[in-house]
């Protein structure tokens, strides 16, 4: 036997068996769950609009069109002033994307959007994200939003926590350093 497969071996029967993992139930702890998501969405320098959801959204876009801002929209509920392309190069030039976030964490802040049509890059190369999120979506902690979460192989989502920042050049916080500059969230 070679001294590898000898090796390899004598690593076999030392391994460590499996073990399931443990069940972990956090309970939720949140009495005012859109307070504490206005808050955390704050702490990742985002602003939530809870008054007017969807109409405040329709009037705030509609200006934005008005002022030659181009704006896609991933909603059906509002509507931009671009089409979904065919090439996410043709995105280059997107001030604004407008999604739809299936739910939202009032201890993060965090948003998760699965996007069934568009481009996946959509979220990252605009300049500012709208996101259009159910009120009764929200969720207390990440326990109960990785429980409602369920993506079936080829499918993408992710949780989007605020605009593009990093902290790493000086210790000095910069917003939109390499993606969206701003996230407005519109609760419905």
């Amino acid at each position: 036997m070679s001294s590898k497969l000898e090796i390899l071996e004598s690593l076999s029967v030392i391994a460590p068996t499996s073990v399931a993992m443990p069940d972990i139930t956090v309970p939720a702890r949140i009495d005012d769950l859109v307070g504490q998501f206005a808050n955390s969405l704050a702490t990742v320098a985002g602003t939530l609009h809870s008054q007017d959801g969807q109409a405040s959204l329709a009037a705030y876009v509609k200006d934005l069109i008005a002022a030659g801002q181009q704006v896609i929209s991933l909603c059906p509920e509002v509507e931009g002033n671009r089409a979904i392309p065919n090439t996410a190069h043709e995105l280059q030039d997107i001030d604004y994307a407008i999604l739809k976030g299936e739910l939202a964490v009032a201890e993060n802040g965090a948003i998760w959007v699965s996007q069934p049509e568009g481009h996946r890059v959509t979220p990252f190369i605009c300049e500012n994200l709208l996101i259009m999120v159910n009120a009764d979506s929200l969720v207390a902690n990440m326990h109960v939003a990785m429980e409602r979460i369920s993506l079936r192989p080829g499918e993408f989502g992710v949780f989007i926590a605020g605009p593009s920042k990093t902290a790493d050049i000086e210790q000095a916080l910069v917003v939109g350093a390499h993606g969206a500059c701003s996230l407005n969230v519109y609760l419905i």
